[in-house]
């Protein structure tokens, strides 16, 4: 890994200046706010750093010279144990050669993750990797402007900045229904977190109503939970929807805490499980397959995905690469 190939020429502040019509001092001090200069020229600066995604370089300061060899990466949450198992296939993969991830967390935030994305990118990175593939427009610029090789993780399901590495999360949908239809259930609900911030749960729940549409049934009802997910959540979830709808045979959750909690909830009701109800997760991780009935679920390559994701910041050109998934059929269902 000793040579990243950036897929852009550098937005430099030599171009800030040609584009605001002022030189290059002027802009430096619109910059640092320190100095004098015309409202009319911090406006006309302000308007162009904007407008090419400009950001300043740290590293011309304190780490000049120092040789520091840096990472940018934006996850949404650590909270779920998706994004640590990725980070520990990317940071291996990095660490073996010299490099250092400096990581940020936006929280499911996308005005959080343009901030990130402009605070990491003022230390002139070696390359920059984001999660997903929706993003401002502000981050969007940022990354294109930034002239470093810029790598989207987990999601293949759109157009990517620059490389991408992931999954297609609809195909995720739409393989989990085909499991369940596959199995004979066929009056199904959804239990699930906040898709509107989540938005790969919201593909994989818009690819498993495509298959059960095609297949003339539908999802009998849904019950999505305010927050991020988790085992309570979970729980919390598959209680209200069964009480909405106790005629359901199968549920199918946004990710494997919330069928974790939709367990206990059928273990609290004394619902046989699969022979009352059948549970469906995705994520895979290792507490489904050591519960006393293996969660039926979709495992997926989060570690492959950060060391590919690590391999991908060397080379020419643009990649897509698809890790792929792999349905495991538990005892769940």
């Amino acid at each position: 890994m000793s040579d990243f190939q950036p897929p852009g020429r550098l937005v430099t502040l030599s171009d800030v200046a040609r584009a605001a019509g002022v030189g290059e001092s002027t802009v430096s001090r619109v910059l640092r706010n320190h100095g004098s200069y015309s409202k009319r020229a911090g406006a006309r600066v302000a308007e162009a750093v904007a407008r090419l995604g400009y950001v300043p370089n740290r590293l011309a300061g304190s780490l000049a010279g120092s040789g520091a060899r840096l990472v940018g990466i934006v996850v949404p949450s650590l909270a779920n144990v998706v994004f640590p198992d990725l980070l520990r296939g990317l940071t291996a993969a990095l660490d073996a050669e010299g490099v250092q991830g400096v990581i940020g967390v936006s929280d499911y935030d996308p005005e959080r993750e343009e901030a990130l994305t402009a605070a990491l990118l003022s230390w002139r990175p070696a390359a920059l990797l984001l999660t997903g593939l929706e993003h401002t427009l502000g981050t969007a610029a940022l990354a294109r402007a930034s002239g470093v090789r810029v790598v989207e993780m987990i999601d293949l399901d759109g157009p990517g900045i620059d490389t991408v590495v992931g999954f297609s999360n609809r195909a995720v949908g739409r393989a989990s229904a085909q499991f369940l239809r596959a199995r004979g259930y066929r009056r199904i609900g959804y239990v699930g977190h906040d898709c509107f911030s989540d938005l790969r749960a919201g593909k994989r729940l818009a690819g498993f109503e495509e298959v059960l549409s095609e297949a003339g049934i539908g999802l009998m009802d849904k019950e999505i939970r305010p927050g991020p997910s988790s085992a309570t959540a979970g729980r919390a979830g598959l209680e209200a929807l069964m009480a909405r709808c106790p005629e359901l045979d199968a549920v199918y959750f946004s990710n494997d805490d919330m069928a974790l909690g939709g367990y206990f909830a059928c273990l609290a009701a004394g619902w046989a499980v699969p022979g009352r109800l059948a549970l469906f997760g995705f994520n895979g991780l290792d507490f489904g397959a050591a519960m006393p009935q293996p969660l039926a679920t979709v495992r997926t390559p989060r570690l492959e995905i950060g060391r590919q994701a690590a391999a991908c910041l060397v080379g020419d050109g643009a990649k897509r690469i698809d890790v792929g998934f792999t349905v495991i059929e538990g005892a769940t269902a």
